[in-house]
């Protein structure tokens, strides 16, 4: 980390981030990351991780500055699930600017959130995945909306959101992705979505009252997601080695969970 986070290195991804014809270079996916990054080492609490946030920052506030500019322009959200999917990004970002009090950024992810997935209902989540998703568009959205409303709204949203929600607590109505071939870097994807998906149904269910029904499915479902996800990081193949390892981090380090 020393080696690579020095301000001459970071003065270079400033300038090369901030060059002609790289408006949307990373965006959303690979600044919501960075933004982590930085956060999590502004919560280290180590003299080392202290210096390299510093070092760091001149490249997060150029990024949330692309953020913040970019957003206001966007009219629509983006659903797909890979690398571009808004509602995916949207959490990090959320996460790390309310963690390193970056309210201008908070500000603007709320209020898009709001204006692009308050009136969504009925996601079609029975359509998922598809064949090289890493990331659930509905879940996604989901575990999104537990950040941005207080706990009986969101509670009122989901279930007009994923009304078909079964209420008996059992896991199979959302059946982890299964890989044919994990040599395919793309459909290797479905590896990142098992670990994707258990997160963000952890997060759902801590975010409803603890007497809801739907909080034993959601749970459930994660435990399955979860097991299936973590038995593929093997680093067999660098198709999925070189980035399920991050996922299965996130994942078991709860981070992005709700504090309530």
């Amino acid at each position: 980390m020393a080696k690579s986070l020095t301000p001459e290195h970071i003065a270079a991804e400033v300038a090369y981030f901030t060059g002609k014809g790289r408006v949307s270079f990373e965006r959303p996916y690979g600044l919501a990351w960075l933004l982590q990054l930085h956060a999590e080492l502004r919560e280290w609490g180590s003299p080392e991780a202290a210096t390299w946030a510093d070092t760091l920052q001149p490249l997060v506030a150029a990024a949330s500055a692309r953020l913040r500019d970019w957003l206001p322009k966007l009219t629509m959200p983006i659903r797909i699930g890979e690398h571009n999917q808004t509602a995916f990004a949207f959490g990090l970002l959320l996460d790390a600017a309310r963690s390193t009090g970056d309210t201008a950024l908070v500000q603007v992810v709320e209020s898009r959130s709001r204006a692009f997935y308050l009136g969504d209902r009925a996601c079609p989540i029975a359509y998922e995945p598809s064949g090289q998703d890493f990331l659930s568009p509905c879940l996604a959205e989901a575990d999104l909306m537990r950040r941005v409303l207080p706990q009986a709204e969101y509670a009122t949203w989901l279930g007009e959101f994923l009304p078909g929600l079964p209420r008996d607590g059992r896991a199979d109505w959302l059946g982890p992705g299964v890989v044919t071939d994990p040599s395919d870097p793309q459909l290797a994807h479905l590896d990142g979505l098992n670990l994707s998906r258990a997160w963000m149904l952890q997060g759902i269910a801590a975010a409803l009252p603890a007497g809801d029904a739907r909080v034993a499915l959601l749970r459930a479902a994660a435990a399955a997601h979860r097991e299936k996800g973590l038995a593929a990081v093997t680093g067999e193949h660098y198709e999925g080695g070189h980035w399920l390892g991050t996922f299965a981090v996130y994942l078991e380090t709860g981070r992005g969970q709700p504090s309530r």
